[in-house]
């Protein structure tokens, strides 16, 4: 049995960088394990065709080193999940990781010895080891949800989810395939798929907001002025709310009359970003001038789908744009006015079934060979919940959250000792460009084990109370935002049957975040039982 001081689970964004870390700034003896044949987590398996990046390419990876920020060049406003691979493939190989990381092992289960005070870990190729320190580095969209629909078993073609791609190339030539669900992925799928099969029938529970993102080559001088700006893009993305390079600004929906309102919202439609909730400062804060883009938004989508009874269920929303996780696509809208396309409204015309030869909906009978899930995740605390997590007194997570995720600045769980989490429920995690909000957790836990070690500290875990408080304060801010005016949404659960629904990641903005993060270091954690 293998003992470290540290193990790190995942080998995405944040399990490289924490790795980095741990071992070559702090010292420790540490292993990351990752279930995957390689790294890059989120983008090693969402490989389905048209996966790219939501976020502007030169603020979407590492800027803890301004080596690695320099020597790297991104090529498209948007990059692709290959290109983000090679990225972090790139920054492993700077960094000579690989040689600490375990790959093709998933966690099976991990205990807390409170005898030994180390936490003994299980993967389900029977290997065992002994750490210190746990960190979970698992992502917040791992768990894949594929929704319990009765006949699946009995489907005789194939089927997929888009968040475990295969690698091996899927022929949809000429085949009459299924997507069901239309959220991220879904949006960016179908355009590129709709391109080779013979028929794709879209399956839509609940339409979604989406804005172009008009991806384009860099020019030499736009790829001169990022690096050039190293300095002042990493400042500027710790400033922001969302950790990209747009603020929100103090002018109102209601300064403006129509005509120059929607002169504004047409040049942000027309770049092309999720700077398009930025144009002005109410639209996430204030129902009625929140209803201004989403009648703008309404209104572009009747423009651009030619069928009319189509368009009436592409824009028949039930919540207000930003209430739910924004999206960016590349034709999306302008597929529906291709012929191989069909649209099947789940309000009105539900799935009963999936057959052997297809699924069968209230109103149809459809034949597929091949059936695509874009039906999104058990976000946040899925893939923690999936460890089989064993803290102190026997305490099982999934019994310790069975009403609701208990954590403390979503970085660590009251009664399971010495274990950290990267972007965990109660963070602002999925509500901000990933990578920021990363390196500011691996630096926090990174500094939170150097004060450990310093001072012979054995164990730190955050107090009942505390993680109490914390919920407390997540509850009263998204009660506050139109976050709550959504019906469904995965920010909050609804998605998976028996989750407990309260608002999950932390909707303060990352600045706020970051402010009393810094506060509780400084205050050498006063609000952790530390012995």
């Amino acid at each position: 049995m293998l003992q470290f001081e540290t193990i790190i689970i995942g080998a995405g964004i944040s399990g490289l960088y924490q790795l980095h870390k741990c071992r070559d700034e702090l010292n420790l003896k540490t292993l990351a394990i990752e279930e995957g044949s390689d790294i890059g987590g989120t983008w090693y398996w969402n490989r389905y065709p048209g996966a790219r990046c939501d976020s502007e390419s030169h603020t979407y990876g590492y800027t803890f080193s301004e080596k690695i920020y320099k020597n790297w060049t991104w090529k498209e406003k948007y990059p692709k999940q290959n290109t983000i691979l090679k990225y972090l493939k790139f920054v492993e190989k700077k960094l000579n990781l690989r040689k600490d990381i375990l790959f093709n092992n998933k966690i099976i289960s991990a205990k807390y010895l409170e005898n030994k005070k180390l936490w003994q870990i299980k993967t389900n190729k029977n290997k065992i080891f002994l750490t210190k320190y746990l960190i979970c580095a698992v992502g917040s969209l791992s768990a894949t949800n594929i929704p319990n629909i009765k006949g699946l078993k009995t489907f005789k073609g194939e089927y997929y989810h888009t968040g475990r791609w295969p690698k091996k190339k899927i022929n949809l030539k000429n085949q009459i395939v299924a997507q069901i669900g239309t959220g991220s992925s879904g949006i960016q799928v179908a355009p590129e798929i709709a391109k080779t099969v013979k028929k794709l029938v879209i399956f839509q529970r609940t339409p979604n907001y989406s804005i172009p993102a008009r991806n384009k080559k860099l020019t030499k001088e736009m790829i001169n002025d990022y690096l050039k700006n190293y300095e002042k893009i990493k400042k500027l993305i710790k400033k922001t709310p969302g950790g990209h390079t747009f603020s929100f600004p103090d002018r109102s929906v209601f300064d403006f009359n129509k005509i120059e309102r929607d002169k504004i919202f047409e040049k942000a439609w027309l770049k092309g970003s999720l700077a398009f909730r930025a144009c002005f400062g109410d639209i996430t804060k204030n129902l009625k001038a929140n209803e201004k883009a989403s009648n703008f938004i309404k209104e572009k989508i009747l423009k651009i789908v030619k069928d009319k009874k189509i368009a009436k269920i592409l824009t028949n929303f039930d919540h207000p744009f930003t209430s739910k996780r924004p999206t960016l696509n590349t034709n999306y809208y302008e597929t529906f006015n291709r012929k191989n396309i069909e649209l099947v409204d789940l309000k009105s015309n539900p799935i009963i079934k999936i057959t052997k030869n297809g699924i069968k909906t209230k109103n149809n009978d459809f034949d597929f060979d091949k059936i695509i899930f874009a039906t999104g995740y058990d976000a946040l605390t899925g893939p923690l919940l999936s460890l089989n997590l064993v803290g102190k007194k026997k305490t099982k997570l999934q019994n310790f959250w069975n009403k609701s995720p208990k954590t403390y600045l979503g970085l660590m769980i009251p009664n399971f000792p010495n274990l950290f989490i990267i972007q965990g429920p109660g963070s602002p995690s999925v509500l901000t460009n990933v990578p920021v909000q990363i390196e500011q957790h691996v630096e926090w836990i990174t500094n939170c084990l150097n004060f450990l070690n310093k001072n012979n500290k054995k164990t730190i875990e955050p107090t009942i109370n505390s993680a109490k408080k914390w919920s407390d304060e997540i509850k009263r801010l998204a009660d506050a935002s139109l976050f709550m005016k959504a019906k469904i949404s995965w920010y909050k659960g609804d998605n998976i049957p028996g989750k407990p629904k309260v608002f999950i990641p932390y909707p303060g903005g990352l600045p706020r975040y970051r402010n009393i993060c810094n506060k509780v270091e400084k205050n050498q954690y006063k609000e952790f039982l530390i012995k």
